[in-house]
């Protein structure tokens, strides 16, 4: 009865440790629009050609636009050595016209 009972608590190990290894769960990978957020985050500028070779992008012009429709301040620099792209903070100006755009020529406490 004991080496039943030792033979029963080995197999039930053995069976808890196959769940275990089953339920591991990995990192989720993130997605090209998180890691070009993210490298823009760090507050430098980003060349044109890194975020079409680092991040294998057809189009870095495309992903741009559509950080900007989420909401993000991505700013475009054009110099003779190439595109570049940074993230910033809008000024009070480009929030003026926003708030003039959606809400008419009224005065608010942000003027132009």
């Amino acid at each position: 009865m004991r080496y039943f009972k030792l033979l029963m608590s080995r197999m039930f190990n053995l069976k808890q440790l196959k769940e275990k290894e089953e339920n591991i769960m990995a990192r989720k990978t993130l997605s090209k629009k998180v890691k070009v957020l993210n490298l823009l985050s760090k507050g430098e500028p980003v060349s044109w050609k890194v975020l079409r070779s680092r991040f294998d992008l057809t189009s870095p012009r495309a992903m741009i636009d559509q950080l900007r429709s989420e909401g993000n301040m991505v700013y475009i620099n054009k110099t003779d050595k190439g595109t570049s792209y940074r993230l910033g903070t809008p000024t009070k100006s480009i929030i003026a016209a926003g708030i003039r755009k959606l809400y008419g020529p009224f005065k608010y406490a942000y003027s132009a």
